[in-house]
């Protein structure tokens, strides 16, 4: 194993210094007297829509895509890219109908909207939820598949990398939402560039192995020696139907995942809800593009490294010690062969894809913990300043904790899919609730208790009770449709229903836009369209 150089180490360097002085920058030039909760947990009218969109990205993206999204491209081909050309889609539609509902009622966080639209019950029932899985679910998911990427790169310990990580995150993020949203844009410039650099090598070796001449050359010989590799819709049979259920992509299942992460998921939706309308549309249609190339350079590096396999190369680094072939090794080995300079980019890429998403994650902790536990339950009279006190605190409680529980994961044998599972195991009810809630005046809040009470045990019953296991985005469908339909019943048995105080006033208006979202909308969709019939 090729480790870096102190070239890369320099060019790491120049990345760590330039994220931390420009955040640093942001934080003094940007600074009120004293900050308040909404410039530090929302950057209130300070993120302007391009650092909306990095954000939503750079907080999105990180180990699990390069390392596990190539490792998939490398085993189910490009048919795994649905997972963020479908998000393109959603967000244009989060875009449209959630985010001006969010921002008419003044929503800061996801708990403070159901307490509004249902009772504080559900709110705190929820609040509680989504602490206990961003800390001990998905902020320690992110720390180890991080830590075990940077380890796998660098050699250097995994402690170490654990350690480091969390300590680049905090500093980044105790500067509040306004130090992440701009330093996000460095982020995602230097994600793109070192992505595209490791892309860029693999489709030069597979063109140079194989008689080609220059990328170009490179995508056309996939697509010859690997056919079976780029076909986006799995029929029922394939190898990989459990995991992408043929039509229940573009139809059923992953709708439900992508509307509840994109539209009813502080740690997501929280960029938006300081700006005005227009920009934070703007800035989710940005995000939604910038969704439509992340596939060329995390998929199609996967792909490569199939073809090369296929032809003889990389035949020791792409097995385990017992022979087992490892489809995950393929972005870190493919990393190794970068020459000195552009592989400590590539390593820069891929930490600046790891620290935004623990600040994001960690500032939605902070965020929820503060608003909704401290200042309603703990300390109802606390000031502005205690509160953001409070929130910092929680910051280094939250990464204290992950870094207790973190190491425990490398006793897991497949621990993102694990770990993606079974945490999506409320998504069903927790959608229902946003969907029903935002669009359906007569929702009532007994009913909202039901979905969220009823949830997990739908879900748990489906995945133990058929005979033949059924696939995850048909369960996580099905589920949707059985809660919903519980909920409109109990609504409708429910006289109070009728003249339901909480229901939401929703106008025409609201969902209107400007010409040029209708343009770029419109030009998402129709390079989703193209996508999807050529690649069928």
């Amino acid at each position: 194993m090729q480790h870096l150089q102190q070239v890369d180490y320099f060019v790491f360097l120049v990345y760590f210094l330039l994220v931390s002085l420009y955040g640093y920058w942001i934080y003094r030039r940007k600074r009120s007297a004293e900050m308040n909760t909404k410039d530090f947990f929302l950057a209130e009218g300070a993120l302007t829509w391009w650092a909306i969109g990095a954000s939503l990205i750079a907080s999105n993206i990180s180990a699990e895509h390069f390392i596990g999204m190539s490792g998939s491209g490398f085993a189910m081909g490009l048919a795994i890219s649905s997972y963020e050309w479908m998000s393109a889609a959603t967000l244009v539609i989060v875009a449209v109908f959630f985010i001006p509902i969010y921002l008419r009622n003044k929503v800061y966080t996801m708990p403070q909207f159901l307490s509004k639209r249902y009772n504080d019950t559900v709110a705190t029932i929820m609040a509680v939820f989504w602490l206990l899985l961003y800390v001990f679910v998905n902020l320690t998911s992110i720390l180890y598949l991080g830590s075990l990427a940077v380890e796998t790169i660098t050699g250097i310990p995994f402690t170490y990398c654990m350690v480091g990580l969390a300590l680049f995150a905090i500093f980044i993020t105790l500067g509040g939402m306004k130090v992440i949203g701009y330093t996000d844009l460095v982020q995602v410039v230097v994600l793109v560039m070192g992505g595209v650099a490791v892309t860029y090598l693999a489709l030069e070796m597979v063109s140079d192995r194989m008689g080609g001449s220059g990328v170009l050359d490179g995508m056309g010989i996939l697509r010859k020696q690997a056919d079976d590799h780029f076909h986006m819709i799995f029929d029922e049979g394939h190898k990989y139907y459990y995991e992408l259920p043929g039509m229940a992509v573009l139809f059923g299942g992953m709708w439900i995942n992508n509307l509840n992460y994109w539209g009813c998921n502080q740690y997501i939706v929280q960029r938006a809800l300081g700006a005005d309308l227009p920009t934070a549309r703007n800035g989710i249609l940005f995000a939604a593009f910038l969704k439509l190339l992340i596939p060329m350079i995390c998929v199609i590096p996967g792909i490569a490294a199939y073809v090369l396999y296929q032809n003889g190369a990389f035949q020791q680094e792409m097995v385990d010690v017992a022979g087992n072939i490892k489809p995950d090794h393929a972005y870190p080995t493919l990393m190794n062969l970068l020459p000195a300079g552009l592989k400590g980019l590539a390593f820069a890429a891929l930490t600046a894809a790891i620290v935004a998403s623990l600040a994001g994650k960690c500032n939605s902790i902070s965020t929820i913990f503060s608003l909704d536990i401290y200042q309603k339950f703990l300390n109802k009279n606390a000031s502005e300043r205690q509160t953001v006190w409070i929130g910092r605190v929680a910051v280094w409680v939250a990464f204290a904790i992950a870094l207790v529980i973190t190491p425990q994961l490398r006793r897991l044998e497949q621990a993102y899919q694990f770990i993606q599972e079974y945490s999506n195991y409320l998504t069903p009810g927790a959608f229902a609730l946003f969907f029903l809630g935002l669009f359906w005046k007569r929702t009532t809040s007994s009913a909202a208790v039901v979905a969220a009470a009823l949830s997990i045990p739908l879900a748990i019953a489906f995945k133990l009770l058929p005979e033949t296991p059924i696939p995850f985005l048909h369960r996580t469908g099905w589920s949707f449709l059985i809660l919903v339909a519980i909920m409109v019943v109990i609504s409708l048995l429910d006289p109070a229903g009728k003249e339901n105080p909480k229901g939401l006033v929703l106008t025409k208006s609201m969902f209107r836009v400007s010409p040029v979202f209708v343009v770029f909308s419109i030009l998402i969709w129709g390079i989703l369209a193209a996508l999807y019939t050529v690649f069928w």
